[in-house]
């Protein structure tokens, strides 16, 4: 049996942990969110990805933005080459969808921050 190693990311902590790929057995763990942690990394991994966009005639010239929910990480090579050539005009608020649907993903790319 290969154990697979992991790091916890859901605290600060980094939890070093080793995961049995047959069983999810995990051992490291310091709390109990660990090994549904790192279950759910070995089946779908998934990250929300965070970027900036080119904003055209406003005070700042980017725009952080952000996926509206986690998306897999196979399709962040993607998401990144198509947020590269998008260019945003004020106004934007919060929350407001940048881009829809990028990258054929199902998830929308929202602004962090109001615009004006």
């Amino acid at each position: 049996m290969s154990w697979v190693k992991v790091i916890c990311i859901l605290c600060p902590r980094g939890c070093h942990l080793r995961v049995n790929p047959e069983t999810y057995f995990v051992t490291g763990n310091q709390c109990p969110d660990g090994p549904e942690y790192a279950k759910k990394e070995l089946q779908r991994p998934v990250r929300t990805v965070t970027a900036t966009v080119t904003v055209n005639g406003g005070r700042f010239s980017r725009l952080p933005v952000k996926t509206e929910y986690p998306v897999n990480k196979d399709l962040i090579p993607d998401i990144m080459a198509a947020l590269k050539n998008v260019v945003v005009s004020p106004p934007l608020n919060v929350g407001d969808v940048v881009v829809a649907d990028i990258a054929g993903s199902g998830v929308n790319i929202v602004a962090t921050r109001k615009l004006k």
